[in-house]
């Protein structure tokens, strides 16, 4: 598979759909710091399922969500589409139906992703599976961001091996096996819940037996109590009956009494109405004739108070005519006031005119001689400014001068002692060159090491093959005898269970006589339709249910039909029963049984296998589930044959462990073996390092020292040359010092000019100070003349108003002083109407004396009349109390029958009519006493309470708690049997991995060795597994020695060499199993020109060889110009990111044929 294109949209800062094609070849990105090259990169790795929000440089995963700009809104969505090539049909099955293959993630604010292939939605774990089948995926070595070469520099051995999972292609092998062991966990886990389940299960049974035994005995209990209540009840009743029939004929007595004590009370109501009829007319006369006085009396009430407001309007008015005028004399004396305030500042006005004419002339003059000091000023500030300039230029040119003969001259010295000192160096590295004989003998060590070590390694690699062998014998071994274990194990537990659910319970209690049969096989389920609840009734004779044994047969029996055979030929222990049991006969199937069933005679039954039964009396009921006596039967016939399989599976067991033993010592002779192999391997290829190392030494000593002397040569040459450069460059500056005139007459004209320049300057300060001295008066003129004019103008004002209100005031106190003349003419008329209501208030006084009279002799007949009706009212009243106390001795004793009714309801569900047939007494049997009767049914229900909680549905609950153990039981094996398969499959999975990792390490190592020795120009490394004997555990050490250099660990390495060094581990990987597309980002930062160029060779030549696709980012100009074809991000528009492409490939034939 093939990755063609990928499409961005409203990812990170790509708001618009942006496509990238990525062709065969080398694909490079470039574009500055910030525009958004590596979120290409980030959209790769989400599309392949990247689930942390940390990797996407986040703080959740809503921020790749475009979030806008000061021109953009932000975006809800974001979508990233990748497409794959499938033509070859590599994919996995579930996707293998098509030549091309879209892969898309789309992520909504708040509501997280979704994953499509081909537009079907699918899960995030089958988008990784995908990617990690074809050796990439977010978290792949394929994609090399940055940072990530520091981060395989700076990791543990341990963190490296996935770079070797991944070269071996078990990276989705690790994680189903992961997924196989969390399988694995959670199966023992739920094991371990069935087995707690079991035991409290089995426990509930041993209480559930002893509640079917208690539930016996309440039953037989609760009915006498039935009985007991029935008779106290039926005493009850009769007691009841009985105050109800007294109560009626009270009842009668008292209602004749009441009609009497009601006609005498309707006598006296009559007389008390009469009375009454006529006493209405009086009051309403009496309370006429006293409202009319009352009025009267208010009439005159108000006329006082009338006067006493005109007095106080009087008065009032009186004080209001004398503050007018107070307020009259005051705006009189505020219009004279105006008057002389504008007299005044018109007198001010007049002088400031002549005092500004005065001062005019004056400013005029001095501003001129203000213009003339400025002119002069400037002039002799230009002259000043000149000078001051070329004295600057004529002492800087001297300094400097003098500077660079000082510096040239220590120069010339510094030269002169170089050159001695490497002519001294030159003559030493001549005389300390390599010896040729050295190097030779040095190559034939190496070589001799070359050869043990490819002994040692062959011998390492058969031993290995050996190991693995017997430990694959040993896996298969184990695996029996674990399996022979299991199976053991599962019998274990299921007889345990069966026996303790058939265990007969405590000897106290009264054991089943199911318990003490025995029937042959296939008979349970007949057996138990034949018998059904009878089986639970005990055999022991103290019990309230039990089966009684006869000592005499009944030899007279009549036989059962020709054609059915008798049960009790196939029961053992049937003991009492066995009467029972001869007159059952099992028939071989139901058409059998239909046609004997007319055949039968009294008492005699069929039964088939299956538990269809018949009856002489014509009572069929066909096979259904099993009965609970069935079950159990069942359950002790599987005891035995399940007592029977465990002995042959402990044989079974035993042999398989001896087996497993013997394999295991074999095997771990063989890792013996291979360790010591494994160890003289690693002795000959450290002999085989160090010579190699001795050769490298003596190489890059004699490389060293033959390049030291030609650069000392070198130096020598280039020193000579710098002393005649500098002593040319001396005679310059001679002639150039000498050229420098004497400056002292220049600054002393220059310090002449400066004193004139002083005081000019004062001349002009006192100048612009007169100035401005006299145009400040000329403004403090022009302000206080404004100000003049807006006083004078609020004085005017004033002085309108002022008699605006003296004629306002003029008008009011006239208009006051006629009110006062009205208000002296009112109190002779409120005086002669006074006189006429105190004429009137006494007539009508007299009239209201005369029907008071009226009406209290008309009440003193009335309240004779309502004694009487009273008295009357009280007899009525006694008797109908009477009446009252006698329908509630009715009326309670209905209520005490009502509610008797309701409670014998309640506790006997029935009537009263049928409790002396519950209690069995006849019409004339003699009831107990009710306090005998009810100390019976007191002590019956104590004893049953005694017995405490009881559970009626135990022998229900019994049942139903048999079937759920028998099916835990079958789920407990099932359980058993799926552990065994993911043990199995986790101990091939961790067999395979070990295999294809340890032949991708050898395959790492060789590619790893070759493509140091390239990219360094020289020198050697190699890879070794540490820390554990198990490679799914080892970790991963890099060993490098660049040319002269001694071989050490990657992190002892300097900067630019540990780069080189994992760049080599990642093509190594890469070329081991190449993925279909490899990322670059940015990993030629660290790397020189030189090392560049190399880098781009071997991107190039790997992109050729395995056909994979390079996307490469970069900022040098190197890689941009080796690359197919170039993409460049910009940022044209603030915050979002733009993508252009230019095809160098077809550029480079467009020029070639132009």
């Amino acid at each position: 598979m093939q990755f063609n294109k990928i499409k961005l949209t409203g990812f990170k800062s790509f708001v618009d759909a942006t496509e990238l094609d990525i062709q065969p070849g080398l694909t490079g990105v470039v574009g500055p710091n910030g525009c958004g090259k590596s979120n290409i990169v980030e959209s790769l790795k989400w599309v392949m399922g990247e689930t942390s929000a940390k990797q996407m440089r986040g703080s959740e995963m809503d921020d790749v969500i475009f979030s806008g700009t000061a021109n953009r809104p932000a975006r809800n969505i974001a979508e990233v589409l990748l497409t794959m090539d499938n033509s070859g049909r590599d994919a996995p099955a579930e996707f293998n139906s098509t030549d091309s293959i879209e892969i898309s993630r789309r992520i909504e604010r708040e509501k997280g992703s979704t994953y499509r292939v081909n537009s079907k939605e699918v899960r995030a774990r089958d988008v990784q599976l995908l990617f990690a089948d074809q050796v990439s995926g977010a978290r792949s070595t394929a994609l090399v961001g940055q940072g990530h070469i520091g981060q395989i520099i700076s990791s543990k051995p341990v963190q490296r091996r996935k770079l070797l999972e991944e070269a071996a292609g078990i990276t989705g092998l690790h994680s189903r096996r992961h997924e196989a062991e969390l399988r694995l966990r959670g199966a023992e886990t739920n094991l371990e819940r069935l087995d707690d389940i079991l035991i409290t299960l089995e426990a509930q049974m041993q209480s559930l037996k002893k509640q079917v035994r208690q539930a016996s005995r309440y039953r037989n209990l609760n009915d006498h109590v039935r009985k007991a209540e029935a008779t106290l009840f039926l005493i009850l009743w009769n007691n009841a009956d009985a105050e109800l029939q007294a109560a009626g004929a009270g009842l009668a007595e008292i209602e004749r009494t009441v009609g009497v004590a009601t006609a005498a009370a309707a006598q006296a109501a009559t007389q008390q109405a009469e009375a009454a009829t006529g006493l209405p007319e009086l009051r309403r006369a009496e309370a006429a004739a006293g409202a009319a006085l009352q009025r009267l009396t208010l009439a005159r009430e108000s006329l006082d108070e009338e006067a006493g407001r005109l007095d106080a309007a009087r008065l009032e008015g009186e004080a209001r005519l004398e503050q007018i005028g107070d307020d009259l004399n005051r705006e009189i004396a505020l219009s004279g006031d105006a008057d002389a305030a504008m007299a005044r500042l018109n007198q001010e006005t007049t002088e400031i005119g002549g005092t500004g004419k005065d001062e005019e002339a004056a400013a005029q003059a001095a501003a001129s001689e203000l213009e003339i000091q400025r002119a002069a000023t400037a002039k002799v500030e230009s002259s000043l400014t000149e000078l001051t300039e070329k004295l600057a230029g004529l002492e800087a040119r001297g300094a400097d001068l003098s500077a660079r003969r000082q510096q040239l001259a220590g120069r010339i010295e510094r030269l002169r002692g170089s050159d001695e000192e490497i002519s001294g160096q030159i003559t030493g590295l001549r005389a300390e060159a390599i010896d040729p004989a050295k190097i030779a003998e040095a190559e034939e060590a190496v070589a001799s090491a070359e050869e043990a070590s490819l002994n040692a390694a062959s011998a390492a690699e058969a031993a290995t093959t050996k190991r693995r062998e017997t430990q694959g014998l040993a896996d298969e071994a184990t695996e029996a005898a674990q399996s022979r274990i299991n199976e053991l194990a599962r019998l274990e537990a299921e007889e345990k269970a069966l026996a303790e659910m058939l265990e007969l319970g405590d000897p106290d209690l009264w054991p089943p006589v199911v318990d003490t049969l025995a029937v042959d096989s296939g008979l349970e389920a007949a057996l138990g339709a034949a018998l059904g609840d009878d089986l639970s009734a005990a055999t022991d004779e103290a019990a309230p249910v039990h089966w009684h044994t006869i000592a005499s047969q009944n030899d007279d029996a009549p036989a059962l039909p020709s054609g059915a055979e008798a049960l009790s030929d196939h029961v053992q222990g049937s003991g009492p029963l066995h009467r029972r049991l001869s007159q059952i006969g099992i028939v071989a199937d139901v058409e059998t049984g239909w046609r004997l069933q007319p055949l039968l005679h009294q008492g005699q039954r069929l039964v088939t296998r299956d538990g269809a039964f018949w009856r002489w009396d014509g009572y069929y009921a066909a096979a259904e589930a099993p009965t609970g006596a069935a079950v159990r039967l069942e359950q002790r016939n599987r005891l035995e044959n399940a007592r029977s399989e465990m002995d042959a599976a402990r044989r079974a067991a035993a042999s398989a462990k001896e087996s497993a033993d013997a394999a295991r010592t074999g095997a771990a002779e063989a890792a013996r073996l291979e360790a010591e192999a494994n160890g003289a391997a690693r002795q000959a290829a450290n002999g085989l390092a160090e010579a190699r190392e001795a050769l490298s030494g003596i190489r890059q000593k004699a490389t060293e020292s033959q390049s030291r002397l030609a650069a000392r040569e070198e130096g020598a040459a280039r020193i000579k040359s710098d002393l005649e450069e500098a002593a040319g460059a001396a005679a310059e500056l001679e002639a150039g010092a000498v050229e420098m005139s004497d400056l002292e007459p220049v600054r002393a004209e220059a310090a002449k000019m400066r004193t004139d320049v002083n005081a000019q300057r004062t001349r002009l300060v006192e100048a612009q100070s007169a100035s401005e001295t006299l145009n400040r008066r000329a403004e403090d003129r022009r302000r206080r003349l404004a100000a003049i004019g807006e006083e004078a103008a609020s004085w005017e004002k004033r002085k309108s108003g002022a008699a605006e209100r003296q004629s306002s005031l003029s008008e009011r106190g006239d208009a006051l002083r006629e009110e006062l003349q009205r208000l002296a003419d009112q109190p002779s008329d409120i005086e002669r109407r006074r006189t006429e209501l105190l004429e009137r208030t006494e007539k009508a006084e007299a009239e209201r004396a005369s029907f008071a009279d009226k009406l209290a002799a008309g009440e003193t007949r009335l309240s004779e009349a309502d004694k009487l009706l009273r008295e009357t009212d009280a007899g009525l009243a006694a008797v109908r109390e009477s009446r009252v106390r006698a329908e509630a001795a009715v009326e309670q004793a209905n209520q005490t029958t009502a509610a008797l009714t309701e409670r014998i309801n309640d506790r006997l569900r029935t009537g009263p009519d049928q409790l002396r047939e519950i209690a069995g007494a006849k019409e004339d049997t003699e009831l107990p006493a009710l306090e005998a009767a009810e100390k019976r049914v007191e002590r019956l229900i104590r004893e049953r309470e005694n017995m405490g909680p009881v559970n009626l549905r135990a022998e229900t609950e019994a049942e139903e708690l048999t079937e759920q153990m028998e099916t835990l039981v079958s789920e407990r094996g099932d359980l058993l049997a799926a552990i065994d398969k993911l043990r199995r499959g986790i101990s091939d999975l961790n067999r395979e991995g070990r295999q294809r990792l340890l032949a991708s390490f050898k395959e790492v190592d060789t590619h790893f060795q070759e493509l140091f020795v390239r990219l360094f120009g020289g020198g050697r490394a190699h890879l070794t597994l540490t820390e554990s004997d198990d490679p799914l555990e080892a970790g991963l050490e890099i060993m490098a020695s660049p040319p002269g250099k001694r071989l050490q660990v990657l992190s002892l390495l300097s900067g630019g060499e540990q780069a080189l060094t994992a760049l080599s581990l990642l093509f190594a990987v890469f070329m081991t199993n190449p993925a279909p597309i490899c990322v670059l980002d940015e990993v030629d930062a660290p790397l020189d020109d030189a090392n560049v160029d190399r880098f781009c060779s071997l991107v190039e030549e790997i992109a050729h060889s395995l056909s994979t696709r390079f996307l490469v980012i970069t900022h040098h100009r190197m890689t941009m110009a080796r690359v197919d074809r170039l993409f460049g991000v910009t940022m044209g528009e603030q915050g979002v990111s733009q993508l252009v492409s230019v095809d160098l490939g077809q550029a480079m034939e467009m020029r070639a044929t132009a």
